[in-house]
This record gives C-alpha cells, sequence and structure tokens, in this order.
C-alpha cells in the first residue's frame, strides 16, 4: 500500500521534489528494483483480458516472466544497471495490513462469482483484478531467470524497498526503482516511479529526491516519518477524520504524534485503541536490510542456455524471439548500444508540478502498436511462446 495520499500531498505542497525523466536519462545508472511489486504489476496488466492470463501449455500463468524479461532487455539495451530486490519476511507489525488485504481478496473472489453469474464483463474484469497475488513460485521463477540474464539478485531479509533504500543511502545504486512510497520514509535518496511500468501503460517516470521532499514540506526527517503515520501506513491503523492535508497541518504545528494526540483529545479525531505509531516509527528509522558493506554487485553475460532451458523447453516460451532478446542483451552488455551519457542528447531533467499536463502527443504515440515491453507479439505469447489463455 505505502503512504495514502502522499504523492499527491507532495505535488500540492512540494512540487519541486519529483522531476519528469525520460527512460534513456538513466544511462549507466544502476537501479535497484523493488521486484515484488512490478512481478505484481505485470499480473494486473500484461496480457490480461478478463479472467484470462497467459500461460504456457500446462496452465502456468508466465505474464510476469514476459513482463520481467521485455523490462530486463529494455534496460539493459538503454545501458541501465538493474539490480532486483524481493521480499523477505514481511514485520510482525505489518500482519493487521496482510490480513485486511486476504479479506479483500476473499471479498473479490465472491464478487467475481456473482459477476460470473450475470455475465458482467466490466464487473469481472475489476474483481479478477482485485483477486492477483503473487506467489512465492512467482517470484522464485523470476529470481531463476533473472540471474539467467546475468542481473543481481538479492532476497531481502524484510522488505524489499527498505532493502532498496539502503542500498540506495550506500552509494551503491543512483535510486529505487518501486511504487511504494513509503520508500521515502526509509529516507531513500531517489525514489523512482514507473521505471519498470508495462509500456503499453505509457507513464511519465517521475524521480523524488528525499531531501527536496524534507525541504518543501518544511520538515526534518523524523516530522516526516510522524507525518506518513498519519497518513496511513501499512504497520499500524491510523487516525480516523486525520487525511494527508489534516496531518501535514497538525505536524507543523504540534512537530510530532505524541503533541497531537495530547492536543486532539476533545476534537473529533478517533484514535484507534492499538494505535502502534512508535514501533512504526521505529521500523521505518531502523529496518531490517541487507548488510551493504562491502557488498558488492556483478553483471555478467547471460547463460544463454540455461535461459532458453528455462524459457522454451519448460514455458513453451518462442524459440526465436527468446534467442533474438538474448542477442540484444549480450550486445547492449558488450558496450554496442549507445551508451552517451549527454544530458544536452536526452533533454534536461524538468521539475514536475501538479500543474504539469499529460505528455505531448509525440511522445504518447512513441512506440508501435502490439507491442509488450518492447518485444513484438507474435501468434505466440508476447511474441515469446505458445502460450495460451487461461
Amino acid at each position: 500500500m505505502g503512504i495514502k495520499g502522499l504523492s499527491k500531498l507532495l505535488a500540492e505542497h512540494s512540487p519541486g521534489c519529483s522531476m519528469e525523466r525520460k527512460f534513456q536519462s538513466y544511462l549507466d545508472r544502476k537501479i535497484a528494483i523493488d521486484a515484488s511489486m512490478h512481478i505484481y504489476q505485470y499480473l494486473m496488466v500484461v496480457g490480461r483480458s478478463g479472467e484470462s492470463q497467459l500461460t504456457d501449455e500446462n496452465g502456468q500463468v508466465t505474464a510476469h516472466l514476459i513482463g520481467v524479461l521485455s523490462r530486463t532487455c529494455r534496460m539493459l539495451e538503454a545501458g541501465i544497471k538493474p539490480v532486483y530486490v524481493f521480499d523477505g519476511k514481511p514485520p510482525t507489525l505489518k500482519g493487521g495490513e496482510l490480513a485486511k488485504r486476504k479479506d479483500k481478496r476473499d471479498q473479490a473472489e465472491k464478487d467475481l462469482e456473482v459477476a460470473r453469474e450475470t455475465g458482467d464483463k466490466d464487473a469481472i474484469e475489476k474483481a479478477a483484478k482485485r483477486t492477483v497475488r503473487v506467489s512465492k513460485e512467482q517470484n522464485q521463477e523470476v529470481m531463476r531467470l533473472v540471474k539467467l540474464l546475468g542481473v543481481p539478485v538479492f532476497e531481502a531479509p524484510c522488505e524489499a524497498e527498505a532493502t532498496c533504500a539502503a542500498m540506495c543511502k550506500a552509494g551503491l545504486v543512483h535510486g529505487a526503482a518501486t511504487e511504494d512510497m513509503d520508500t521515502l520514509t526509509f529516507a531513500c535518496p531517489r525514489l523512482i516511479r514507473n521505471l519498470m511500468a508495462p509500456a503499453s501503460q505509457k507513464k511519465d517516470i517521475a524521480e523524488y529526491d528525499f531531501d527536496k521532499v524534507l525541504k518543501g514540506l518544511d520538515l526534518d526527517y523524523d516530522q516526516f516519518i510522524d507525518l506518513c503515520i498519519l497518513c496511513g501506513c501499512d504497520y499500524t491503523d491510523s487516525i480516523r477524520g486525520i487525511g494527508p492535508v489534516t496531518a501535514l497541518q497538525l505536524i507543523r504545528e504540534y512537530k510530532n504524534i505524541e503533541t497531537i494526540l495530547e492536543n486532539i483529545k476533545d476534537k473529533k479525531y478517533v484514535v484507534p485503541e492499538n494505535f502502534m505509531y512508535k514501533e512504526a516509527r521505529q521500523l521505518f528509522k531502523e529496518p531490517e536490510v541487507i548488510d551493504t558493506n562491502n557488498l558488492e554487485l556483478k553483471w555478467s553475460k547471460p547463460n544463454e542456455e540455461g535461459v532458453i532451458e528455462f524459457l522454451v523447453k519448460e514455458k513453451s516460451f518462442n524459440e526465436e524471439r527468446v534467442r533474438n532478446a538474448l542477442a540484444r542483451i549480450k550486445k547492449a552488455k558488450a558496450g554496442v548500444a549507445s551508451q552517451n551519457r549527454l544530458e544536452s542528447f536526452f533533454g534536461a531533467a524538468t521539475v514536475k508540478s501538479s500543474t504539469i499536463g499529460k505528455r505531448k502527443e509525440l511522445e504518447k504515440k512513441k512506440g508501435s502498436k502490439g507491442v509488450v515491453g518492447g518485444f513484438k507479439k507474435s501468434k505466440g505469447v508476447g511474441g515469446f511462446s505458445k502460450s495460451k489463455k487461461n
């Protein structure tokens, strides 16, 4: 979930903290990827039609593999050096949020049954998406694929975005690519959103600068953490009646949650009985992450035959398309692809505020029809496999 309403709050109250970037502007940059978040994104979007998803000949879903292969290939061709980080065990404090998510999926399953009975296609589409979850097996499959492609892979001891933030703070990577705004609450120097979004969505890439976030909001780090807890986070229930704008006003006036609680006793706000804000605060300040000391990030040549064995023989992907993708990756890693870091060539980053409109029409039309993550479709799945829709 991240932090409720934080992106909108920043757009309105700290517009200079976010810059619109072009994909190519990350040439030669090392980027930590919140893998589990993006696998979920691909399962939601790539190859979906109602309840149908891309599957192999055995009926196993393959959208996560197609999405990751496509985007990894595109990043390497653009000179980006991805580092995939996967979630470990969830923190104990997150148990309540996970239980809520399960309840929502259970309700979605019931809604899906009703939609099937009525034949409402739109309702089926919405309900089916709400039932999506990333399985442990799907995570393991993506780990296997990424390793075979020669890209560094790490499993975080706890939440992936916290480890991505730690890597960025240690100077190992330029930024963390994730959609979870709570990555900023872990003091990540740079949060990059939409870098891994499916190409079909044509979303702008937004890069958030943590120091500018604090400066724009006129808060210090401790106050920012308390603001995020008041907005609503995964680790504790929020105070009923306090939304992001009110939370910012209260933090600016009273500086911390303790003082706020003392001053809202006789007001309309409803404080949860088990408001574990101190524990949440501690998790944001001292999360469980991998040890970044002496950590080495290494990229290697793809294991071609290993990829063929996995994707073609086990997952029924189209061999020619997979070999073409591997050839592109090899070419990119050999440095044949353009490697000029010239801001003047790609254009300087632009400050993104709440007043910025849609992309220019020309940018909207980039890419050709029938492309999934940069790979043209064939009769197979996304141009890669003989898969069918399930």
